[in-house]
C-alpha cells in the first residue's frame, strides 16, 4: 500500500469517528433533559368543539400539579409545569373557583346613596298663586317664587327645606273699603290709594317620588306635604311728594307711591300637593317640574275696624284697620321650575 493510500484511509477514518462522536453527543444531550420537562412536552392541548363548548372552571392544571408533586426535578421545572393550562385557547380566562354572586350594584361616593340617587337635592321655580275660599274676597291672584333643597334619602324619598314667596293684590272692593276708612270716600282711585299683600314662608316638605324615582328617565310624579312658618304682610300706598337733590341739576320735587299703612300676621301653615317631572336626557341630573298645592295658614283672628263700622260711626280706639289680614288664609300656589 502506497503512502498516499494510507493517508487517505487515515483521513476518512478520522472524519467518520468525528461524525459518530457528534451524533452520540447529541443523543446524550437529549436523553439528559429532566423528566418533568419530558412530561410537560407530553401534555397536549385537548380538542375543542366550539359548537358544544361550555366554560369549565380552570384554576390550576391538575396535570401540572401531579407532575410537580411526583417530580424530583429543579424548582424551575416545577414552576414551568404549574403554569400549564388545560384551557389552551384561553376561552375561560375570567373564570375562577368559588365565584361570588353579587346582588344589586352598590354605588360608591360621598354624595350618592346606595341606589344611585344623589344625597342632596335642590330646586327652584316660579308661577302664580290663586286665593281660594274666603281669601278670594279680598286677595287677587298674582305671582310667586319657590326655592328649596335638602336631604334625599333614596331615589323615592327626600326631606327638603323650602322658602316660598307668594304675592297677591287686593280686590277692588277691599281697597275701596280701606279708602272709606281713611278718607270717608269709596273712590280710592281718586284718592290714589292702592294696596298689595305677600306671604312668605319657611317650611319642611317631605316628598315621595312615584313612577320610577329620581333616577328614572322620562316622566315622573311625586306627592308632598309641608308644614312651616307663614308670615303675611298687607301694605297700603298713596302718592306722596318727595324732594330729590342732584349735585349738578339741583333739587326737585317728584311723586312716588309710599307705604302709609301695613299689617302683619304670623301663623303656622300646612299644605299638600302633587307634581310631575320630566328628565331632559339620560345623561343629565336636571328635571323639569310643575306642581300645584293647597296651602292653609292658620291665622288667629284679631278684632279691628271695618268700612261697615265706619259707616255706622262706631267708635274704635285701636289701630287695626284691616282685620282681613289676620283671617285664616287658603290658596293654591302653582309653580314650574328645575330640580337637580
Amino acid at each position: 500500500m502506497s503512502i498516499f493510500t494510507r493517508t487517505n484511509f487515515v483521513r476518512r477514518s478520522l472524519m467518520l469517528a468525528a461524525v459518530c462522536g457528534a451524533s452520540v453527543a447529541a443523543m446524550s444531550a437529549q436523553t439528559s433533559k429532566p423528566a418533568a420537562t419530558m412530561q410537560s412536552q407530553a401534555v397536549s392541548a385537548p380538542a375543542v368543539n366550539f359548537k358544544s363548548y361550555t366554560s369549565p372552571v380552570y384554576a390550576t392544571s391538575s396535570v401540572a400539579e401531579d407532575a410537580v408533586s411526583s417530580s424530583s426535578s429543579s424548582s424551575g421545572a416545577a414552576d414551568d409545569l404549574a403554569t400549564v393550562s388545560t384551557d389552551p385557547l384561553h376561552l375561560n380566562a375570567m373564570q375562577y373557583n368559588g365565584r361570588r354572586r353579587y346582588g344589586r350594584p352598590r354605588y360608591r361616593g360621598g354624595n350618592t346613596n346606595a341606589d344611585g340617587s344623589n344625597k342632596w337635592m335642590f330646586y327652584g321655580g316660579a308661577g302664580l298663586a290663586q286665593p281660594s275660599g274666603n281669601t278670594w274676597k279680598y286677595f287677587t291672584p298674582s305671582w310667586g317664587i319657590q326655592l328649596g333643597g335638602g336631604r334625599q334619602f333614596s331615589k323615592n324619598f327626600a326631606v327638603p327645606v323650602e322658602f316660598d314667596y307668594d304675592h297677591f293684590g287686593l280686590s277692588k272692593q277691599a281697597i275701596s273699603n280701606q279708602s272709606y276708612i281713611y278718607t270717608g270716600d269709596y273712590n280710592a282711585a281718586d284718592n290714589g290709594i292702592d294696596a298689595n299683600q305677600h306671604t312668605w314662608s319657611f317650611s319642611i316638605d317631605p316628598t315621595f317620588t312615584l313612577a320610577g324615582g329620581t333616577t328614572a328617565d322620562g316622566w315622573g310624579a311625586y306627592v308632598l306635604a309641608d308644614v312651616g312658618f307663614y308670615h303675611k304682610v298687607s301694605s297700603f300706598t298713596a302718592p306722596s311728594e318727595q324732594e330729590y337733590c342732584d349735585p349738578y341739576y339741583g333739587c326737585g320735587i317728584y311723586a312716588v307711591n309710599s307705604n302709609f299703612d301695613h299689617y302683619t300676621s304670623n301663623a303656622p301653615g300646612f299644605g299638600a300637593g302633587f307634581g310631575i317631572t320630566y328628565k331632559f336626557s339620560h345623561f343629565s341630573n336636571e328635571r323639569f317640574y310643575g306642581e300645584a298645592r293647597y296651602v292653609f295658614v292658620d291665622n288667629s283672628q284679631r278684632p279691628g275696624y271695618t268700612a261697615a263700622d265706619a259707616q255706622q260711626n262706631l267708635a274704635y280706639a285701636g289701630a287695626n284697620f284691616f282685620p282681613a289680614n289676620s283671617n285664616r288664609t287658603t290658596y293654591f300656589p302653582v309653580k314650574f321650575g328645575i330640580r337637580f
